[in-house]
């Protein structure tokens, strides 16, 4: 591992795993999770982590619990951290690790995808008792202040366990295959975990009467080493067999990021922006839709910027992280296929430290660093937008994208596909049952009943897609500029007019528009919002926020614009499944990295060949059906096959099987703005409409019952004879749990203009911010409904076709 990188990148697993009644030495009654992780093996034990609460009754006491965490002790070192929600970001992680024969433990918190700060809150960390040996260590302590977090002064959330029957408390949990840097350091540097996961443990099997005499359990014994440090803003304590500690450490630091809290505007450390002139296109964010609107803007002959707030990716421009085996050569990881899931490992300055969720913040955006799928859209996809935007309006714009990026099934210059093994298995069970199989980018209205292989931007077995082609040919004109390593922080306007962007980063200042310009956002679903909110546009509640929180440098709230951005998210709703069949084989693409086997080294760079050319993990199948609602409405269920166990599932020869619920699907979310200036989901946007709930049951059915037909076929998540009701009401619906990070709608396109009672949208049917003259937006921000599939090529069509509007 080559730096410090996040913790819990994402929590994105329901586990595998059993419940049951712990009695613990001390005579503590838990309700208990026994799980398999990544490093479990027949020579290591699972994990165990379980809970005692107070009675419901105890209503002084409610925000604590006593903790008991095992911890399967790798060849390699460890350390394991306990989230006390479900994501990563924005809730009190609680760290372990070894010193010796000493459990360590942390507190830390994290509000984006960044190495977690030092948690400044009052949480209590009470020690018990710990004990170590060759396999696991162990800990039994009393966590108080815990269920609810105040960061900074800030109130930031909380999940206090419910008193009412029937609930569950939802915690993550992740673990590592390495050691902290510095385990002797209350300051311990960790690098990515190598397996995280997702459980709930009943509120009800653990509460207890005799709570508060198991607490007082942790009231005695030697007081803690307390050291106080310079450098960081409170005391550090390290953690003693028994006694009392307040956890809390130093920033662990983290690679050069555009700042986006400050309160005021900070010194310029980078060029000057007005050096760089004036332009007539400004457009933010190099992602899906940023990258080809503005090449396809130089066409114009006008004068087009384009701002990345990220790094270069591929090797195409500048691109610099890459394996070893890559040394020598102009590629980099992201122009890999096989190389893909490295995000998973090592996301350090390649995602975005200022949102809740999994996003690309590096030249390309998604579009440089998920699997590559390139789906055309299906017409239906089209049904929600108004005029001109109807499927017989983008035709040509589609036509046009897949001219110039052809998706391919085959991606490997041998025309092989490797370990298909799924497809055969799968694909037999469907065709028999009257599914049939086509070539979905021949057929993109063919998606009821059929399956078929992945398709893909990759050209001549490398990635391909926008910056291959769009951006190469923008790069080649004298009227395209691009900036990198700079971040846009909000636009510079009187009333709804723009005249230029406030920038920070590799430039700061105010870089301006001609005249008749135009400021064109295409920061992503949460980037866009962002930058709009911090332009005083949007709810008057977010703007509040982005006021008190840089007042120096908002605009007047006399000429706030009052839209509901931010409203209307939605995103995939993901439910997994595990099953496994001998015939399956799974590639190491986590070894590919930094131990690849060299046949396929030698066959990828000699050659284009192999299955290095192949998105990692494998994607075998997909399949495609459709189910109306108890409402009448007809909803599209994408089903995706990945090579590979999860949710605790320890096998070899596992498929991960995923729904996905889009197209038709009612359910909305929000993203908001914290305090600090991140972007989080405040509403999750799964299931929120119960007739959704109600037809990813019946999909999930219909699928279970196809898949029991094959009885080599053995499916272990869910377990064997779970309900599917019970199934989806234990699966959290937060975004760690559901989230395909393929979000939309939070500047939702429309004719129905937020500026009036009941309107919805944002922007107007030619992209252009409602109250404004010369603000627009283009990318999945706007898309009005869930699409049927990935949408990165639903993106790419709307700048082809925005580009014969702007």
């Amino acid at each position: 591992m080559k730096s410090a990188l996040v913790l819990l990148g994402s929590a994105s697993t329901v586990l595998g795993q059993s419940f049951s009644t712990y009695q613990s030495p001390q005579g503590i009654s838990f309700w208990q999770a026994n799980f398999g992780t990544h490093v479990t093996t027949a020579a290591l034990p699972n994990a165990e982590f379980g809970i005692a609460l107070p009675p419901a009754s105890a209503t002084n006491i409610l925000d604590e619990y006593i903790g008991h965490l095992v911890v399967p002790i790798p060849s390699t070192g460890t350390w394991m951290g306990i989230a006390h929600a479900s994501d990563m970001t924005d809730n009190l992680l609680l760290l372990t690790w070894l010193n010796g024969n000493k459990v360590m433990t942390d507190f830390r918190y994290a509000t984006g995808y960044v190495t977690p700060d030092e948690y400044t809150g009052n949480a209590k960390l009470s020690m018990i008792s710990s004990s170590v040996n060759s396999s696991f260590y162990e800990l039994t302590y009393r966590c108080q202040h815990c269920w609810t977090w105040n960061q900074t002064g800030q109130v930031a959330g909380g999940q206090v366990p419910t008193t009412a029957t029937g609930g569950q408390q939802i915690v993550a949990w992740a673990q590592a295959t390495n050691p902290p840097t510095n385990p002797s350091a209350q300051t311990a540097v960790v690098v990515q975990h190598a397996g995280d996961g997702i459980f709930g443990l009943a509120v009800d099997s653990a509460r207890n009467s005799a709570y508060t005499s198991w607490a007082a359990l942790a009231t005695g014994g030697a007081a803690p080493t307390t050291t106080t440090s310079a450098s960081a803003k409170s005391t550090t304590t390290t953690s003693a067999p028994t006694g009392t500690s307040k956890s809390t450490l130093a920033s662990a630091p983290v690679s050069f990021s555009p700042s986006s809290t400050t309160a005021s505007a900070a010194a310029c450390t980078g060029s000057p922006a007005a050096s760089l002139g004036l332009f007539d296109y400004i457009v933010v964010g190099g992602g899906a839709g940023g990258v080809p609107l503005a090449s396809k803007l130089t066409n114009t002959g006008k004068r087009v910027l384009l701002i990345e707030r990220g790094n270069p990716s591929s090797g195409r421009q500048g691109g610099q992280l890459k394996p070893a085996w890559l040394q020598g050569t102009n590629l980099t990881q992201f122009d890999v296929p096989g190389l893909c899931n490295e995000i998973y490992v090592n996301s350090n300055g390649i995602t975005c430290p200022d949102y809740s969720v999994l996003a690309g913040c590096i030249l390309g955006g998604g579009t440089a660093v998920n699997a590559g799928l390139w789906w055309k859209p299906h017409p239906k996809d089209f049904a929600a937008f108004p005029a001109p935007w109807q499927a017989s309006d983008m035709q040509d714009a589609i036509s046009r994208v897949f001219a110039k990026i052809p998706f391919t099934e085959h991606p490997s210059s041998d025309g092989q596909l490797y370990e298909m093994q799924a497809y055969g298995l799968l694909g037999n069970i469907l065709g028999r049952n009257g599914w049939g199989a086509v070539t979905a980018g021949n057929t993109p209205d063919m998606k009821t009943l059929n399956y078929g292989h992945a398709e893909n931007m990759f050209s001549h077995g490398e990635r391909g897609g926008p910056l291959a082609t769009y951006l190469v040919d923008a790069m080649a004109k004298t009227n395209f500029k691009l900036i990198l390593n700079t971040m846009v922080d909000r636009i510079s306007r009187t009333g709804g007019t723009a005249t230029g962007v406030q920038v920070e980063g590799a430039y700061c200042g105010t870089i301006g528009l001609n005249a008749g310009g135009r400021v064109i956002l295409s920061a992503g679903a949460f980037g866009s919002p962002k930058v709009l909110f911090r332009s005083g546009i949007g709810p008057t509640d977010q703007l509040s926020i982005v006021q008190a929180a840089e007042p120096a440098v908002m605009i007047s709230s006399s000429q706030w614009i009052n839209l509901p951005v931010g409203m209307s998210l939605q995103d995939h709703a993901q439910t997994d499944i595990v099953w496994s069949q001998s015939s399956v084989q799974n590639y190491d693409f986590n070894a590919a990295f930094s131990n690849p086997i060299q046949a396929d080294v030698n066959s990828y760079l000699n050659s284009r060949a192999g299955i290095l050319t192949q998105a990692a993990p494998v994607f075998p199948i997909f399949a495609w059906h459709e189910v109306t609602g108890s409402d009448g409405i007809t909803r599209q269920i994408q089903w995706q096959l990945r090579n590979g166990p999860s949710h605790g599932i320890a096998s070899s020869t596992a498929i991960t099987q995923t729904q996905y619920l889009g197209r038709g699907a009612t359910s909305r979310g929000r993203t908001t703005i914290t305090p600090s200036l991140n972007m989080i989901v405040s509403t999750v946007p799964y299931y929120q409409d119960p007739v959704d709930l109600q037809v990813a049951q019946t999909s999930m059915n219909i699928m279970l019952s196809l898949l029991a037909q094959d009885p080599s076929i053995n499916v272990q998540f869910p377990a064997p004879g779970t309900n599917v009701s019970s199934f989806y009401s234990s699966y959290p619906t937060s975004t760690g749990a559901r989230s395909a990070n393929h979000w939309v709608g939070s500047c939702k396109m429309g004719r129905d203009s937020g500026l009036v009672s009941g309107g919805t949208a944002v922007v107007d049917q030619t992209l252009k911010v409602y109250g404004t003259q010369n603000i627009y937006v283009l990318d999945a921000s706007i898309i009005p409904e869930i699409c049927s599939a990935n949408p990165s090529a639903l993106i790419v069509s709307l700048a082809e076709r925005a580009s014969d509007m702007l």
